[in-house]
């Protein structure tokens, strides 16, 4: 991981990058703002709090997608709270151990990296859903607990997808074959579950029992006593509004590939040069985990 340390403090700074090489990270100093505000990516930025506050706040800004963290002498409104609602990541205070800083800077980076996970796996279920999206889907006015009933269990899965991104809330799927722990239920989450139609009647009783008054979701051919029902009509086909723009499908797909795929290759089968590839990433902040 590149590591731009912006210290006034040369010793320090040279200190610091020292140590950090040790842990196998790869370190620039920059003694004065303007070396900090050179066009250079880096992953991590530890940004010293010594310097004026109208060139501090460029630095934040010109690095706005690193992992920013204040090297700060003590703890104020101007040093830590302000830094922090302009999109500083943390801080630690002088003097510090070292290896609370490389705590610190492993903890975001495996913050990014589920980000950017997570991300991943948005794009990949809202193309694989896109065409068991319900027509219409007003969130408010859905009850839980709720039996969904449809033609095959993909349309259940778009309409569970949406109502999870129109709401807001967690959802923990279930396969009812397999049990689960209602206690284990996570706040401002809902319960999907899928296959009950295949355990035994008594047993599907038992089960749909023990969730009256759990927000729960389940994909059934008939109803039950305390659920509420609805059947689903098929999926409406992909409209003009679900097609992304030429530029979000390019953005969507090196976000989805870049871990897998050189740019080179990404360029090649998008049928387009890699500088329109650079182009995109710059465009939409788009950089590698190095």
């Amino acid at each position: 991981m590149r590591v731009l340390i912006v210290e006034n403090e040369i010793y320090l700074a040279q200190s610091i990058a020292s140590k950090l090489s040790e842990f196998g990270y790869s370190c620039e100093i920059a003694t004065h703002i303007f070396e900090a505000l050179r066009d250079d990516k880096y992953d991590v930025v530890l940004l010293s709090t010594s310097f004026g506050a109208n060139e501090f706040y460029k630095v934040i800004e010109n690095h706005k997608n690193s992992i920013i963290i204040l090297l700060i002498s003590y703890i104020s409104s101007d040093t830590v709270l302000n830094p922090i609602k302009a999109g500083v990541s943390d801080y630690i205070q002088k003097p510090f151990m070292i290896e609370e800083l490389v705590r610190k800077i492993k903890f975001f980076e495996s913050f990014k990296r589920y980000e950017t996970l997570n991300e991943t796996y948005r794009i990949m279920l809202e193309s694989a859903m896109i065409v068991n999206k319900p027509a219409s889907l007003d969130h408010k006015k859905i009850k839980l607990p709720l039996i969904i009933s449809s033609s095959k269990i993909q349309i259940s899965d778009g309409f569970v997808f949406s109502y999870a991104k129109e709401s807001g809330l967690n959802c923990k799927i279930v396969d009812a074959k397999l049990g689960f722990d209602i206690k284990a239920l996570l706040p401002n989450s809902f319960i999907y579950i899928r296959n009950i139609d295949e355990l035994s009647l008594d047993a599907r009783a038992n089960m749909l029992d023990s969730l009256r008054g759990t927000p729960t979701i389940v994909h059934s051919a008939s109803d039950h006593i305390g659920f509420n029902f609805m059947m689903l009509g098929e999926p409406r086909a992909a409209m003009m509004s679900d097609i992304l723009s030429i530029d979000e499908y390019v953005k969507q797909m090196i976000l989805l590939y870049q871990d897998i795929l050189p740019d080179t290759e990404i360029s090649k089968k998008l049928g387009i040069s890699r500088k329109s590839i650079w182009e995109r990433r710059k465009r939409h902040d788009i950089y590698r985990q190095k």
